[in-house]
């Protein structure tokens, strides 16, 4: 068997949903570590190869999460469900090695790549971003007219915005407005996901037809990718559209049934993952109207852990699950991995504001979880991930 022939390579959610299990349980846990000085982020002597970090510790950390835990998850999302949503057989093989290639390539360059000529680390840290973008782009572009969800739109638009805010998550004097600009890119992305897998998930497990309004639906996408642009737009004006959204998305949610949806951990972890976006929206307009009366970046971790964290899992279980030709039904370990998010959220945001001089041991108890999550699932999917379908079918 030829490598690019191997069942990993087969469709994009293989290669990076591993991925993504390999990243969401060592990155946290490095960060721990760089916060309570046990690593260094500093360059090392003395090894084989001297670790240099591409950023400051802050930077790394966020620029790590988003762009290499959160685009190895959205990634392999992405190349599964676009060619499913045009009707193609999508990105495979080689393509999809070079694609691994370049994300192993830019997590290299963030630890080694501070030393390195700046073209080269340049190529490094953009060689994975662009060519996703390019690729999800030509197919959403290229198979326009046999799209089954016309407000793709909104994927098209944003994409390409994820470059810009890469580069500005990175630089020394605009980090504030990459990271602002990303988690909105992010927000907007886990929107139209859970839009479209929500109304699904209801109607297969309690025969539910969640109500769907399209003036409302699309007011919550485009007040969303606005907020793409609100560290450039007036104070008053990027206040107004986070709550107005926050409102929305609150209105929404209590119109799909969270009542019935929260009898399952499965299902209900996602509306709990949708609501901490509301709570994200909220909180960043409270923080900036009162200051910062909470410890840690409250805000910020309410979408990481709460949006993110709750939401990933869940889906590499189901996609993991279905797509590989086997029945999707989360059994006791599946559920187990996502009460130990549900823990690492708890840790993260909330213990802290109970017992502040314990933080950094919260800090570590929230990497332990996420090792232990991510960990369990890559123990459980990896293997299915480099196997044919159960079901016999190609792909």
């Amino acid at each position: 068997m030829k490598f690019t022939t191997h069942p990993l390579w087969l469709v994009g959610f293989r290669p990076f949903f591993a991925l993504a299990c390999l990243a969401g349980a060592t990155l946290p846990l490095a960060w721990a570590l760089m916060f309570t000085g046990a690593v260094s982020p500093a360059p090392s002597q003395g090894i084989p190869l001297r670790i240099t970090f591409a950023a400051p510790a802050l930077q790394w950390h966020a620029h790590e999460m988003f762009f290499g835990f959160g685009w190895a998850m959205l990634g392999g999302f992405l190349l599964t469900s676009t060619k499913n949503w045009v009707g193609v057989r999508g990105y495979h093989g080689g393509t999809l090695v070079f694609l691994a290639a370049a994300w192993l390539f830019e997590r290299i360059g963030m630890i080694f790549g501070g030393a390195w000529p700046p073209a080269l680390f340049g190529l490094s840290n953009f060689l994975f971003l662009a060519t996703i973008v390019a690729l999800l782009l030509g197919t959403l572009i290229g198979q326009r007219e046999k799209d089954s969800y016309r407000d793709n739109l909104y994927f098209m638009l944003a994409l390409p915005l994820f470059l810009p805010a890469k580069f500005l998550l990175l630089s020394p004097d605009h980090f504030a407005a990459g990271w602002n600009m990303t988690l909105a890119l992010f927000r907007l992305a886990f929107l139209l996901m859970l839009e479209r897998t929500l109304t699904q998930f209801m109607k297969a497990a309690f025969q539910l037809a969640l109500p769907r309004i399209a003036a409302l639906d699309h007011a919550i996408k485009g007040a969303a990718l606005a907020l793409a642009f609100a560290p450039w737009l007036a104070g008053w004006l990027a206040d107004g559209a986070a709550l107005l959204l926050a409102l929305l998305l609150f209105v929404r949610w209590l119109l799909w049934r969270p009542n019935v949806a929260l009898r399952r951990l499965d299902i209900g972890i996602m509306y709990l993952g949708y609501l901490a976006i509301v709570a994200q929206l909220a909180l960043d307009v409270l923080g900036r109207w009162r200051g910062h009366a909470w410890v840690g970046t409250v805000s910020a971790h309410v979408f990481t852990l709460g949006a993110m964290g709750l939401v990933v899992p869940a889906m590499i279980v189901r996609i993991a699950r279905g797509h590989t030709g086997r029945k999707v039904a989360f059994d006791a370990l599946d559920k187990a991995a996502l009460w130990l998010m549900l823990a690492g959220l708890a840790t993260r945001v909330l213990a802290p504001q109970l017992f502040p001089g314990a933080y950094a041991m919260w800090i570590h108890l929230t990497a332990t979880c996420w090792l232990l999550c991510f960990g369990l699932l890559g123990w459980r999917y990896i293997p299915w991930l480099m196997q044919p379908r159960a079901d016999g079918k190609t792909h």
